[in-house]
């Protein structure tokens, strides 16, 4: 049975991860259409995503959500890990069959919006390869600006790539584009 929604938008809701949810974690993590784009090049078997799901999303303290079309087709997760000083660091991936097609977007700026809402962020960054121009085009169409870039920042496909970070800060977000979600 699928976890409740926590957030529901007009194209995608944000739901708990359950432990049903891990062989599509599993199985999408592995491939290049999301393991590249996330810095991840281990494969990751079951074992290892079941310490995931216990260790980060059962966790305290950050929220990690699984994106779903319908409330039931799972398309990829979306959170926001808590750092120091009332900021917080969003990460998100789609599954390849699903990119394209605005659902990170609208997960992303749920989240984003709930994050200065409901939990009073003041900042929110993210983190990016020089060669992701889709994810590079989210977070510039939410809002973010790019900070800077962290040269020959990780090692990906047999070279280094740099990583460019993003912010925006809380009187930077457009509120009035989320108004009535929750």
């Amino acid at each position: 049975m699928p976890g409740p929604a926590f957030l529901d938008g007009e194209a995608v809701s944000l739901r708990t991860i359950e432990e049903e949810d891990i062989p599509f974690l599993q199985e999408a993590v592995n491939d290049p259409g999301v393991w590249r784009g996330i810095g991840r090049a281990e494969p990751i078997n079951e074992p290892q995503e079941r310490e995931f799901f216990e260790e980060v999303v059962g966790g305290d303290g950050n929220i990690t959500l699984l994106v779903t079309r319908d409330a039931e087709t799972p398309l990829g997760t979306v959170s926001l890990t808590i750092k120091e000083s009332r900021r917080a660091e969003l990460g998100y991936w789609i599954a390849p069959d699903h990119q394209g097609q605005g659902y990170g977007s609208a997960a992303s700026g749920m989240l984003v919006d709930f994050g200065f809402r409901q939990r009073g962020f003041h900042r929110i960054e993210a983190s990016v390869f020089e060669f992701n121009d889709a994810s590079r085009a989210l977070l510039e169409s939410l809002g973010f600006t790019h900070e800077g870039t962290h040269r020959d920042g990780h090692f990906i496909d047999g070279g280094y790539q740099d990583t460019l970070w993003y912010g925006i800060l809380d009187d930077e977000w457009n509120y009035a584009a989320y108004d009535g979600l929750y």
